[in-house]
């Protein structure tokens, strides 16, 4: 499975928000673009995707930039890529069903709808609330230095 530059970026943006959820602050575009070394105007198309899905919520002014829609216990990585990665989740399309419709649904029942429904299963399992787990136990492991 090959995860584009837009999945990969936005899942870690939601993660560096997911970090800062008990603040309840907005955060902007740009200080997770510096953050995470990401462009900025890339970033923006990101958050437009991740707007429309209704995990974050924007608000303008002074003040304003991005929030979670919702706690990070209840936000899933499969929600998050499948708000970015469209063509990630479509259905396997139909190869030989024309000539061979037996061979065609014994691909799609035992292989294609297989892989699909272990990606998304899987995806499911994982909300940002481990994510953020995960990050603060590289984060210890990271600050630990070894003399011999």
């Amino acid at each position: 499975m090959r995860i584009s530059s837009k999945g990969r970026y936005g899942l870690a943006a939601m993660i560096s928000m997911a970090q800062n959820y008990a603040s309840n602050e907005c955060i902007t575009i740009v200080s997770i673009s510096e953050k995470l070394g990401i462009s900025k105007i890339y970033l923006e198309q990101v958050f437009s995707l991740l707007k429309r899905a209704e995990l974050v919520i924007a608000a303008k002014g002074a003040q304003g930039g991005y929030k979670l829609s919702r706690n990070p216990q209840t936000i899933h990585a499969y929600e998050i890529l499948k708000a970015l990665e469209q063509s990630l989740f479509e259905k396997t399309e139909e190869s030989v069903a024309k000539r061979a419709n037996d061979i065609e649904q014994a691909m799609q029942k035992t292989v294609f709808s297989v892989v699909d429904d272990s990606i998304a299963e899987a995806l499911e399992k994982v909300t940002l609330d481990d994510l953020v787990n995960e990050v603060e136990k590289h984060k210890q492991s990271d600050g630990f230095m070894f003399y011999i």
